[in-house]
Formats: C-alpha cells, structure tokens, sequence
C-alpha cells in the first residue's frame, strides 16, 4: 500500500522537475515540483489527511518520544532521538538549532517537523536525511556545516539557521562543494550558498514593483547606511524596471540622525516622486516615517513603500496607509491542513521553508538521482513553486519570492494581492 501512495507524488515531481531541467515552464511560469497540492492522497481521502508524516518508513516515533498529539513542535527529547530520516540513496544533511533554549529552539523544532512531513509526502524512498542538533549555537553551527560539506557524502545542506555561521560558509571557496540552502534570517547569500528566508531586498523589491505596476514612475529608496544598502538598491531598481519606472536617487542615512536630514535631501533631490520604499535594517523605521509624515508622505500622490523588517517592531501609527510585501505567516498554502492534521498545531513560515527546502532536495533526486544538485537546476530563472509561493534562487545566492501585498490600515495587514513579485 505504501508504494502506491507515493507513486503518483512521485511522478508528478519526476516530470515537474524533468521539465524544469529541460527547460519548459508550467502554465504558471514555474516548475510545480514543491508543490504541495499536486500530492495525491490514498484513495478515499484528502490531500489534508494524506499521508501522516509518523507513518513514513524510517521515521516511526515511539508513543514516549513522538508529540504529535501535544498541539506543538515536538520534542528536544523526541527530536534528538531520531536523527536520520528515510532510506533513500541521496543523503542530505539538515542543521538546526533543536535544543536552543526559547524561540529559537521552538523554531528549530517546528522545521524538524516540517521536514518529518515533506519526508513522509515525497522524500522517504528518495532521501536519507540526517539531522544534526547546532544548539543554537553559531560557533557549533559553523563547525557542523563545515564538516557536511566537506565530508564527501552529503549531496545538499539544509541549514544552518544561524547567521553567523551561514555568512562564514559563504566566505568559503570551493566550486565542488554541495550547495547549501540557508535558513538563516536576513541572510545576503554568496556563491553556492542560497538564502532561503525573505529577505529585506526581496520584499523592497517586490513592493516597489507592485506599486510601479499601477502606474508609478519614479521611485525615491531610502535605506540604512551599511553593506546591504547595495543589494536592496540593485534589487528595487531591477524590479522597477519591468514596468518602465525607475530609482531616481537612493539616499542611504544613519538611524542616529532622526530622519531629519535624509528627508531634506530627498525634497531637494527628487522633485515629486510618485513612491518613497523605505528600508529598515535592523533598526526601526519611525524616525524616518515621522520626518516624511511631516512633508505629507505618505499623501494623495505619494504612495509609502515599507518592507518585511518593519513587521519585526510592534505596529506603529506612523505605519498607517504603508504597502508592505511580505509573506502571510499564517498561510502555508496546501500542507497547512495535513499538517495540522499530523501534528496538531498550526504551521508557519518556519515549517514551511523547512518543508520547501526537503521537498526540492527529494525532486532533484527523483529526476536527476544524487548527482543532481548543481547550479543549473538550482538557479533555474523560471523558478520553484513550494509552500510559501513561488521563487528562485540567484547566482549570487539571493532569493527572490512572490508574496502577498498588504497595505497597513488601523494597525492591521490589510491583503490588498494575493502575489506580487519583484521579478
């Protein structure tokens, strides 16, 4: 019974991905290969009751060590006690931080299980997983990654999740090493090593697209001095260049100068720009949105463009009337029941990427075997459509996503679309 569940998944990634390598493009513009709702159940059931991920050979959890009746991420214990997930013949190294304390071990353990469920849907005859606990430690995270991608068995990496240590592996030369697929936050990339997360340039450039896509032509970025000020720019000017608009002037500021000055730059630079994309950093963008609400920005003919990091603050009023990109953390598209279903909590972004980045290693083996992972199936321009939307990773290591548009009203996420992208 079991082979006949997986085989028609299994078909369906093998031609996804065939036609991906090829060359071809599915009516949507992207490889279907991570998507969820094309898995077939057993007969006689949904997609949302298919396949529990416990059931899945090689991933049997005993009732003491398994939770998936506890409506949360499993264990530590549960987790640390089962390593090694499937059977296959590629092997995949995954790193995360399993038993770090507080949100990030949490987080850690919703990927876990993640990855448990895109094993059990689409990886389990394919893949030999082997997971390994970096405590949340960035140090240990480096050490670990290191030794996967040095050790001449694992095809991919999965992981880490700790930016340090994903910046440090991007530092490294070596053209016959295994990609790595990041699950650090507000990590830039580099050669070889792909940011999986969205990242700030991502969701600037995607916003600002979906802005110039109703008519907007000249657009003003201000953005924190530092090392990402680049890549941000480059990104919003790329986008904004599919619907003929264009960056007028990029003025980059220090949050220790209360907006102030950036702000008068702008109004004797740029003469009526119809959009302003304001980028955060790590810092928050209030100092700055309090000078630009004191020149009337946001206003009738100057649209507020803000990105993914200002959600990482508390809502400010000062947000208010702002278009935001940024992915819908409570939408995880068709794996959400299932596993809810599985685990018993509701998923989120973390689980997703987790399943995403499973379930593309799983499609690469099945249609080129162990061998497969290389630089042209990962940077297909035509990109990949998982869980949390559709994307495609860049030479330089960048990704780039579609996401929902939302616009800030009374404090809220307001969808204003359903998918925009800044490619």
């Amino acid at each position: 019974m079991k082979s006949e569940r997986h085989e028609p998944r299994l078909r369906h990634i093998v031609l996804a991905l065939v036609a991906a390598l090829s060359g071809c493009q599915s009516k949507s513009g992207a490889s279907d290969v991570l998507d969820p709702s094309a898995i077939a159940a057993p007969a006689g059931q949904t997609g949302a009751a298919a396949a529990p991920a416990q059931q899945a050979s090689g991933q049997t959890l005993s009732p003491a060590l398994g939770s998936t009746t506890s409506g949360g991420p499993t264990s530590v214990v549960a987790a640390k006690a089962q390593l090694t997930l499937g059977t296959g013949p590629t092997k995949v190294a995954m790193l995360l931080p399993l038993s770090a304390p507080g949100t990030t071990g949490e987080n850690g353990r919703k990927m876990y299980d993640g990855a448990r469920l895109a094993m059990a849907d689409l990886g389990d005859k394919l893949l030999t997983l082997t997971i390994e606990d970096t405590r949340g430690d960035s140090g240990y995270a480096k050490d670990l990654a290191v030794k996967a991608i040095t050790s001449g068995t694992a095809k991919a990496v999965i992981g880490p999740s700790e930016l340090a240590a994903a910046q440090h592996l991007a530092k490294l030369s070596g053209s016959k090493r295994p990609p790595v697929l990041a699950l650090a936050d507000n990590f830039a990339g580099g050669p070889g090593v792909y940011s999986v997360r969205l990242s700030e340039a991502d969701s600037a450039a995607a916003g600002a697209a979906a802005i110039a896509s109703k008519g907007a032509k000249k657009f003003v970025l201000l953005v924190p001095a530092g090392a990402a000020s680049s890549a941000i720019e480059s990104r919003v000017a790329n986008a904004l260049s599919i619907y003929g608009a264009t960056l007028a002037v990029t003025l980059p500021y220090s949050p220790t100068d209360g907006g102030a000055k950036v702000v008068s730059d702008m109004g004797s630079l740029v003469e009526a720009p119809d959009a302003v994309v304001v980028a955060s950093g790590g810092g928050s963008p209030t100092a700055v949105l309090a000078a630009l609400k004191a020149k009337g920005i946001p206003g009738k003919t100057v649209t507020l463009i803000g990105t993914d990091r200002w959600l990482e603050r508390p809502m400010d009023p000062l947000y208010e009337s702002a278009y935001i990109a940024t992915l819908d953390e409570s939408e995880t598209g068709p794996i959400a029941d299932r596993f809810k279903a599985t685990y018993k909590y509701q998923p989120d972004v973390n689980v997703a990427y987790a399943y995403d980045m499973v379930a593309l290693s799983a499609g690469i083996a099945s249609a080129a075997g162990p061998d497969g992972f290389n630089k042209q199936v990962l940077e297909n321009t035509t990109g990949f459509r998982g869980s949390t939307g559709l994307f495609r990773f860049r030479s330089d290591g960048s990704s780039q996503r579609s996401m929902p548009f939302f616009r800030v009203e009374k404090g809220k996420l307001k969808l204003v679309e359903k998918q925009t992208a800044g490619f």
